[in-house]
């Protein structure tokens, strides 16, 4: 039936117009069948009853036991039939309705107890025509699920990506039909590069509409069909409660990502009894699962191990959920482990096996272990050109072990000698069961003293001063302050690197960043989602100005909510990240990367009354506190004030734009490519040697 798939919407209006009745007409077939379908059921109840059979009611399998966690689909053999029954359960046992069991009710209402069997506390929705049933009905949630109502869709999304992010849950957001709906694309692109489990709900015009051109009608199926992990269009009320089980499970299952569904009003009005225990439909998805690793497959990682003088360990944020196994992986072998962007926190950076992070701006120490490798380790990461540079030269000399969840990442970009497709967790278990089994004496002291010197050569350094504010030491300053122990949150250019490069992590999920698409805005509605998810934790959001003022509107939803992110703006007037290629490569040719005022620089008058936009200001618009800082002294003093404030706070550090990111390894270079000084206060006699 029309309604058991992805609809795929015509593109041409002549074609949707025809269409659009056919659509009508095939819409109403599955509810009829469904009709059909409770009738049989109801009279093979009746002959049970006849034959006097004890028989209980239809209902949600969970109602007997709740769901188990989709780590478990991927950690245990199982049957396709036991994978199937698992995962048509859902998380919440024992759920009570606030209606009767055979007590009619809109889809709406079908939906949010859905999000309520699925364990959803929060939600991040901004309403609309198209979706203000849903609206309606969450005010009436059973279990309180909170909307936390963003300015804007994009805000709501990477709050939802923040959520997600810090927690490991799924994140929840809503919207309404065309413009509502196409605000997401953004985040939704933003969750699939960077595996985080959403779910998407969008309003849509009626059925019968669909096709027509309707006010706010966009194809949302096809506009998101490239950037989702699958998505749906629902064409018969009674598919809500399969639907939705199916998107948890997609969301949070495999290599996690987003998924999207599409409500027509029609639907979300229509009066239904909902069946809650339909199995789920994907059987060619739960096939497509890895089993565990074997033993021969990790006992051969092992030997690989044996015979290495000089491994190392690349992870990546596929690890954020093995952290305990990967630690005891590194303290049983000695092996030296350095972190994607999406990787920090999966190992702790305080530890002396801690490289830090790798590639463009990472480490030089770090670096170095991956070029002067002999093995390469990588686990849950997918060899993206910002870590590995020129392909064919990054870790040219290494044996190649690629463990990964997702197979079509294994071999994509860098072929792997030993390729595994498993998730971490249980690669890991067993192959730390396999070593303290064997008990290898592995001795790599010699390369971890050779990769001492370069650390101790090339440190993340910066220089010094005594009046005006340096980034890399404000960042310093804040993680010391905080203990390292925030959440963090950041925006896209270099004061996301710089944030990367000097605070450091020693727990997972306390990093919220886009890394793959690199995504401007991120930072404030993620730190947003954060906050709502873990209310006692400190939340930083350390953005830049061109960042920060991408999703400036979203201050008033820190008011209107009373959560408590504090905002760090380095503030340097410039798309610093920008300016910062131009500077080493277009001979400091500014193309419209100045942000502040055309009439006055504050970079030249030093005067702050021509800091543009002026912050502090904008701040008191929307009712949350606020302060600026531009000399050295000051911070420490501002940054408390700000830490102890008991709500949302934001304090702008400027600073000069001429600062650099170091070390920076080109687009497309090698390590032997790595700049390691200058700036951007002599363009024409900077010192632009590498290594």
């Amino acid at each position: 039936p029309l309604s058991h798939s992805i609809v795929r919407l015509p593109l041409l209006v002549v074609v949707r117009r025809k269409m659009s009745a056919a659509m009508t007409a095939m819409a109403a077939a599955p509810i009829r069948a469904a009709s059909s379908r409770r009738a049989r059921r109801s009279k093979a109840a009746s002959k049970a009853s006849k034959r006097n059979i004890a028989r209980p009611a239809v209902s949600d399998p969970s109602m007997v036991s709740p769901g188990v966690d989709p780590s478990v689909f991927t950690e245990t053999e199982l049957t396709a039939s036991q994978m199937q029954d698992l995962a048509s359960q859902r998380p919440v046992a024992n759920f009570q309705s606030r209606f009767g069991d055979d007590e009619p009710r809109k889809g709406a209402d079908i939906l949010v107890e859905a999000l309520e069997r699925e364990g959803v506390d929060c939600v991040f929705a901004y309403p609309g025509g198209a979706s203000m049933e849903i609206h309606q009905s969450l005010t009436k949630s059973k279990t309180g699920v909170r909307n936390v109502l963003c300015r804007h869709e994009q805000g709501e999304v990477f709050a939802a990506e923040g959520y997600a992010k810090c927690t490991g849950k799924v994140g929840v957001c809503i919207a309404t039909s065309g413009p509502g709906a196409t605000n997401l694309v953004t985040g939704l692109a933003d969750a699939l590069l960077d595996s985080v489990p959403m779910v998407a709900i969008t309003g849509q015009v009626p059925r019968r509409m669909i096709g027509t051109d309707a006010f706010q009608e966009t194809p949302t199926v096809e506009i998101t069909r490239q950037i989702t992990k699958h998505n749906y269009l629902v064409m018969d009320v009674n598919d809500i409660p399969r639907i939705v089980r199916e998107a948890f499970f997609l969301a949070s299952s495999g290599r996690p990502g987003p998924v999207l569904i599409d409500i027509p009003k029609d639907v979300q009005q229509q009066m239904s009894v909902p069946y809650w225990g339909p199995k789920v439909s994907l059987n060619g998805y739960l096939s497509r699962l890895p089993s565990p690793p074997s033993h021969p497959q990790m006992e051969r990682v092992l030997d690989m191990i044996k015979d290495a003088k000089r491994p190392v360990v690349y992870a990546g944020g596929g690890c954020l959920d093995a952290a305990p196994e990967l630690k005891e992986f590194i303290e049983s072998t000695g092996i030296p482990i350095t972190n994607t962007l999406m990787g920090l926190g999966c190992y702790p950076a305080s530890d002396e096996l801690c490289l830090d992070m790798l590639g463009m701006h990472g480490a030089v120490y770090a670096n170095y272990a991956v070029d002067s490798a002999d093995l390469l380790l990588a686990f849950g990461v997918r060899f993206d050109d910002r870590v590995t540079g020129k392909l064919e030269a990054f870790a040219a000399r290494a044996s190649i072990v690629h463990i990964d969840i997702d197979p079509a990442e294994i071999g994509k970009n860098k072929e792997a000698h030993c390729p595994v497709f498993s998730n971490i967790k249980p690669a890991l278990r067993t192959l730390n069961s396999i070593i303290r089994a064997d008990k290898p004496e592995l001795d790599f002291s010699e390369w971890r003293a050779d990769i001492a010197k370069q650390r101790a050569k090339f440190p993340f350094a910066y220089t010094e001063t005594d009046d005006y504010i340096v980034p890399q030491h404000a960042v310093e300053l804040l993680c010391k302050m905080t203990e390292g122990k925030a959440i963090i949150s950041t925006g896209v250019g270099q004061h996301q690197m710089w944030a990367a490069q000097h605070y450091k992590f020693d727990e997972p999920r306390n990093w919220l960043t886009s890394g793959g698409l690199g995504s401007m805005g991120f930072g404030l509605p993620a730190a947003i989602g954060a906050a709502a998810a873990r209310p006692d934790a400190v939340f930083v959001d350390i953005d830049g100005d061109g960042s920060f003022v991408m999703n400036i509107q979203e201050l008033a939803t820190l008011h209107a909510e009373n959560l408590p992110v504090k905002m760090f703006v380095l503030n340097n007037q410039h798309l610093g990240m920008v300016v910062q290629w131009e500077d080493r490569f277009y001979g400091a040719n500014r193309g419209h990367t100045y942000l502040g005022s055309p009439d006055k620089d504050y970079a030249v008058t030093q005067d702050e009354a021509d800091i543009f936009p002026d912050f502090v200001k904008i701040c008191e618009g929307f009712r949350v506190p606020a302060e600026r800082v531009v000399r050295k002294a000051d911070l420490p003093a501002a940054i408390q004030r700000m830490l102890d404030h008991d709500g949302p706070y934001l304090l702008d550090v400027m600073f000069p734009h001429q600062e650099h990111v170091l070390p920076m390894v080109p687009g497309g270079g090698t390590f032997k490519d790595t700049i390691t000084t200058g700036d951007g206060r002599t363009p024409e006699t900077k010192d632009m040697k590498t290594l």
